[in-house]
């Protein structure tokens, strides 16, 4: 699928990027070759017993989704230093916050009033601002920001391999991050653990696959400038996306009831799921994976959403820049994929696993 609501985040973050005067280039082998090594679900630890139960050791699941869905893409615990970065990694916000804020109560209602009403003189990191840009202001479903705040103070998180050092050259001391490494062990039924982890999966391969693309759009246009990044997608977002299920062993798909490429047209019953989403989101319920099992597959469904970011090539026609949406028209002449507002379902992941017969 061409242009989804990540592909329209890395456009705009990467013009504030050019603007500032940085540049960056992530290869695509190397994107892929970090995928291959995260293919594989972090949260799944099996041990079988005879009573059919699994024993599962695990950090809170749902507050790390949430992480991973709604803050890693930008603030990425992988991306270098000097390239391929939109924003400080989440390990940087929340040590500046525990320094700042050292209580939890503290610390979880200073982020949300932050993310709740971002500006410089509020902000913690003003190397940060001027390196990247203020952070937009940004609408959550529900709860989330609080779920991510606790998470993050409650647990350790992923930490680039350059930042202890970048820490200490700031002269804030040894690096050393507050949090427990795993929760306490839980209970679970096969069957619901099952699902659990294909939901899992799923997720982790969507949010390695949109941060992938968003690399390799963001680096086309700091090179060539917005235009020539949508001919890169007509011609290469498809075959990324390809590319990322082949090492994953999956068939991974972006679709939409609202089209841009007609290869991403959704069906009928891809349609419904769509709406549910949206009804959710509207309900301002944190949207679930949807996970269809049978004998020989498993069906995985998850939402792609439109920030305000994305607005520029997927919003109200009189609202995208001139040239922009000519260029659109000219690539996609039965183009659908525009008039959304922000926080709106744009379409859906769909990723295919299949099972092997034993």
């Amino acid at each position: 699928m061409v242009l989804l609501w990540e592909d329209c985040y890395s456009i705009l973050s990467s013009e504030i990027l050019q603007n500032n005067g940085m540049k960056s280039l992530v290869s695509l082998t190397l994107l892929i070759g970090m995928t291959s090594c995260g293919g594989s679900s972090k949260n799944e630890y099996l041990a079988l017993s005879s009573t059919n139960e699994i024993e599962v050791v695990y950090q809170d699941p749902q507050a790390k989704l949430l992480l991973e869905k709604h803050c890693n893409v930008c603030h990425s615990p992988t991306a270098p230093q000097g390239e391929g970065r939109i924003a400080p990694p989440m390990v940087a916000v929340k040590m500046h916050y525990i320094e700042k804020y050292p209580k939890k109560d503290d610390f979880v209602k200073a982020m949300i009033d932050f993310v709740n009403r971002p500006s410089e003189e509020a902000s913690l990191m003003p190397g940060a601002v001027r390196k990247f840009g203020l952070m937009p202001y940004q609408q959550f479903p529900n709860g989330s920001i609080t779920e991510i705040a606790s998470y993050l103070y409650d647990y350790t998180i992923e930490s680039p391999i350059w930042f202890p050092s970048h820490w200490e050259k700031m002269g804030k001391g040894r690096f050393k991050q507050k949090g427990a490494k795993e929760n306490v062990k839980g209970r679970q039924d096969g069957s619901h653990y099952m699902k659990q982890s294909w939901e899992t999966k799923g997720l982790e391969i969507a949010l390695k696959t949109k941060e992938i693309l968003g690399k390799e759009l963001m680096g086309t246009i700091q090179k060539n400038g917005v235009l020539n990044a949508l001919e890169f997608c007509s011609t290469n977002a498809i075959p990324i996306t390809d590319s990322v299920g082949v090492v994953n062993g999956v068939s991974i798909k972006r679709i939409s009831d609202r089209n841009r490429n007609s290869l991403n047209k959704a069906s009928e019953m891809e349609t419904r799921y769509i709406h549910q989403f949206q009804s959710d989101m509207q309900s301002g319920i944190e949207p679930q994976p949807i996970v269809e099992m049978s004998k020989d597959q498993v069906q995985f469904y998850y939402p792609i959403m439109t920030n305000s970011m994305c607005l520029q090539c997927h919003g109200e026609t009189e609202k995208i820049r001139p040239e922009v949406y000519h260029k659109i028209k000219e690539l996609y002449p039965l183009d659908l994929a525009f008039g959304y507002t922000e926080n709106q379902v744009r379409g859906i992941w769909s990723i295919l696993f299949p099972l092997k017969n034993k």
